[in-house]
């Protein structure tokens, strides 16, 4: 779950691509195989902090989103017909001391069997950040503590066992909390998931018996098994070379996944040896991707417009078996 980068980088990124777009004209889409069939399905609001960060997916269609800098979480019909949720309280700073950000972050999000949703909210102040429940029907409530001086952002559910897991992309720490809520234990602490100094821990996945990560400064993905005690075992870099990487899912049973690289803007194909390619640019319509699920053979893609300012959206893509 990505965000705004230096303002350097912001740069290089744009040079570099004014001068490709100067060297060639753009083709009419830039989609590989395993993925075709690409199309926007929802277009969200800028201006009103519709930046999507986060998404879980629900039967019927339904897609559940959270909004980066609106503070919000909504649901996105089939339709693409956006109806918010709720709306956190906004901290008494304004949240201008959100570590990394300066505003108040809604971030990861995932969704139980029964429909309840988990989602995390850092605002740089003790009162507000940390794991938030909403069950069908309720409003909000927090129901964990997480450090102010951290930056939860990404969130996977093991439903076996109801625990969720919680990246910190300042603190480089994955923490774990009971669904039903109290105080987080700090999971794992590895250096690998360290910041190199803006977002470390990113994007968070539980899979075959292990919990997957991505560091977004260091363009890596990481796995973690869990020991039978459910410690964590020896991390594991199973990826590298993808600055900028968000969020990710798999594509099946194996650990082939696809994975938002969201400042070089583009949707990455990565096999299990760790080679990886590019499957979708802004070509197709990426505006910085920060999420991406799976539902069937739809693969959805989020996008928040963190650096190009434009049209923060969710595409539908069809995934080839």
């Amino acid at each position: 779950m990505s965000k705004k980068l230096s303002m350097s980088a912001v740069a290089a990124v744009v040079l570099a691509a004014a001068a490709a777009s100067a060297l060639s004209p753009a083709p009419a889409s830039a989609v590989s195989a395993p993925l075709s069939s690409v199309r926007i399905a929802a277009h969200f609001d800028l201006a009103r902090g519709q930046m999507p960060e986060n998404v879980a997916l629900a039967p019927g269609g339904r897609a559940y989103v959270t909004f980066a800098k609106g503070r919000q979480v909504a649901e996105v019909s089939p339709r693409g017909t956006v109806r918010i949720l709720a709306t956190l309280p906004r901290p008494a700073d304004g949240g201008v001391h959100t570590p990394a950000m300066g505003f108040p972050l809604t971030a990861g999000i995932v969704r139980a069997h029964d429909g309840t949703l988990y989602f995390l909210y850092a605002t740089g102040t003790a009162d507000l950040t940390g794991v938030w429940r909403m069950r069908p029907g309720g409003r909000p409530e927090r129901i964990a503590a997480l450090p102010a001086d951290g930056l939860p952002n990404g969130l996977a559910l093991d439903a076996r066992t109801h625990t969720l897991y919680v990246a910190d992309s300042v603190l480089g720490t994955i923490w774990t909390v009971p669904t039903t809520g109290g105080t987080p234990t700090a999971w794992s602490t590895a250096p690998e998931l360290a910041s190199t100094g803006f977002l470390g821990a990113n994007g968070l996945k539980i899979h075959n018996g292990a919990v997957w990560a991505t560091n977004l400064d260091q363009g890596t993905i990481l796995r973690i098994p869990v020991l039978r005690d459910g410690r964590a075992g020896g991390i594991q870099t199973r990826a590298s070379g993808m600055p900028g990487i968000d969020d990710f899912v798999f594509t099946g049973r194996g650990d082939r996944l696809l994975a938002a690289l969201d400042g070089p803007n583009e949707v990455a194909l990565v096999q299990p040896d760790g080679s990886h390619s590019t499957v979708l640019t802004s070509v197709d319509g990426l505006q910085n991707p920060t999420s991406i699920a799976l539902r069937g053979d739809t693969v959805y893609v989020l996008s928040a417009g963190w650096n190009t300012a434009e049209d923060p959206n969710l595409i539908l893509a069809h995934l080839d078996r």
